[in-house]
């Protein structure tokens, strides 16, 4: 049964929360260990209905495994798992469903090849008085469960025809349609954008004020204070600890999950510049948008700093094929190219010019998933050499960037799909340090990515940039880009309205450049 608090106001903001609300889940003294390696160490966490819980920690912690518990997926070694007081024994997902217990994994589960109802309905699908499956409740419970996430999709559509944003949002209506009593969100947010962002959270303050208990699992720091109550962290399999997110900073919780402060995650500037390398001269993304110069250096790292969804990444892709400007030129080492870049061979073309790019959706454009390690990253060096050349297994460069990159796996032979988010993250990035290319396009180089090995991923693209190279990126996490960056331009309706040394940036003077040049363009 749903228990209904102020509307807007979690059971924490409300006062109700005063050691009289009970426990909806208690995992007491969870344990977990996969061959010889311990996964979990007596780990015990609460969840109170009308709360949402941030689960937080590298990846590695346990959060994931954790939750798979709690989701049925893995059965714990020791602990004991209670709901409302009474004691679950969970041995797969449907009994943790039967229970209540509903999950949206970063991995997302559905079948591309159904449609979105049966989706939505797979293995419990509703038949007529005749036995067959009827079709007409299921499209029509589905479309509610959309509706309720303002969504219009149509319930027969095939989950192959949907953006990864609108994928996210059908996991999450499947929670709804289930109407669980516990909600765990893993990474929710990963792959949509500001506005989509905007939606989730206005549904996830709905169903927590119905008395919901969320579980909410993210690397952005700003969604862990904008929408959560309670924060637990954990590390190397243990509980750190867990804390009410208002009397906790920043800070104090990155200290927590990794054990040092903010402004000790990102390399030092080196502040030297080299020759010229990238110049882009009157570009328009479209026929109506105004015209934008930029150049980069040899040595830096410049950023495409914004609001979401204004023309950074079409502004990125122009530069590869991927999109088509309406006019303007680009040039690389002084070689002017000819515009617009082939959408089928534009990025070999730069390959051969030096220049990489890092696609944001690291799955299903950069990694070859069911490869070993040692494909992913040498597939670049393969992709250099003549068709009739003999293939070369590079196993020193191999070795070289696994050790580089800190890359954690059981060895060069391990697919790259059994990783977690960072270790991939680095792969694909690795693949291009080892081809010693001399710029590099990055679309948000830190997706899904942990703090700790954030960390990792810049000092990896500064050691770049102080051997000659340089980066141009684009990222949805602002202070990323502050303290990553030599330079920021920042971009508003295709164009770039201003640019400002990084180390004289912040929030506000890039959000206030923005709206400016909104302003301006509205009088």
């Amino acid at each position: 049964m749903d228990t209904h608090f102020p509307a807007g106001r979690s059971i924490y903001e409300s006062g109700l929360f005063e050691g009289s609300v009970t426990n909806l889940i208690e995992m007491s003294h969870i344990s977990k260990a996969f061959g010889g390696s311990k996964a979990l160490h007596s780990v015990s966490l609460d969840l109170k209905a009308g709360s949402v819980h941030a689960l937080m920690g590298e990846n590695g912690a346990g959060k994931s495994t954790l939750m798979k518990i709690l989701a049925g997926v893995h059965q714990p070694d020791t602990g004991e798992i209670f709901m409302n007081g009474r004691k679950l024994d969970l041995k797969s997902p449907r009994d943790a469903l039967d229970a209540g217990i509903s999950t949206v994994f970063q991995e997302h589960s559905l079948l591309p090849n159904l449609s979105i109802a049966e989706n939505m309905f797979l293995g419990r699908e509703p038949t007529t008085r005749f036995g067959a499956i009827d079709y007409s409740m299921m499209n029509s419970q589905t479309a509610k469960a959309l509706g309720e996430l303002g969504l219009t999709l149509e319930p027969s559509q095939l989950v192959s025809n949907l953006t990864i944003a609108e994928r996210q949002f059908v996991e999450i209506a499947h929670c709804i349609q289930a109407d669980a009593s516990v909600l765990i969100l893993d990474e929710p947010t990963a792959a949509l954008n500001a506005a989509d962002v905007d939606v989730l959270n206005r549904n996830i303050r709905r169903l927590r004020d119905k008395g919901k208990a969320i579980v909410y699992i993210s690397h952005r720091m700003e969604e862990i204070f904008e929408l959560c109550d309670m924060v637990t962290v954990l590390k190397d399999g243990a509980l750190v600890g867990t804390r009410m997110v208002s009397e906790i900073t920043t800070d104090a919780l990155i200290a927590m999950m990794v054990g040092r402060e903010l402004q000790d995650l990102f390399p030092e500037r080196t502040g030297e510049k080299g020759d010229e390398i990238l110049r882009v001269e009157a570009l328009k993304i479209t026929e109506t948008s105004q015209p934008l110069s930029l150049t980069l250096h040899k040595g830096e790292i410049v950023a495409l700093a914004g609001l979401e969804g204004q023309g950074q990444q079409r502004f990125l892709r122009s530069l590869i094929g991927r999109y088509h400007p309406f006019a303007g030129s680009i040039s690389i080492n002084g070689k002017t190219l000819k515009m617009p870049l082939s959408a089928s061979s534009g990025i070999r073309y730069l390959q051969q010019l030096q220049v990489g790019f890092v696609p944001e959706d690291r799955k299903e454009e950069g990694l070859f998933l069911t490869l070993p390690i040692a494909h992913n990253i040498t597939i670049g060096l393969h992709s250099r050499r003549s068709e009739l050349a003999l293939a070369s297994p590079y196993r020193s460069v191999i070795a070289r960037m696994m050790e580089a990159m800190n890359i954690k796996a059981a060895g060069p032979s391990a697919p790259v799909g059994s990783l977690s988010g960072g270790n991939q993250q680095k792969v694909l990035l690795g693949r291009y340090l080892a081809a010693d290319l001399d710029l590099l396009l990055v679309e948000e180089p830190t997706r899904g990515v942990d703090i700790g090995a954030k960390s990792e991923i810049y000092h990896l693209l500064r050691d770049f940039t102080r051997k000659g190279g340089a980066v141009l990126v684009l990222s949805r996490e602002t202070i990323e880009l502050i303290g990553l960056c030599d330079r920021i331009y920042v971009v508003h309706d295709n164009t770039i309205v201003a640019e400002m040394p990084a180390a004289q940036a912040s929030e506000h003077k890039i959000l206030d450049a923005a709206l400016t040049a909104s302003a301006v363009r509205q009088r």
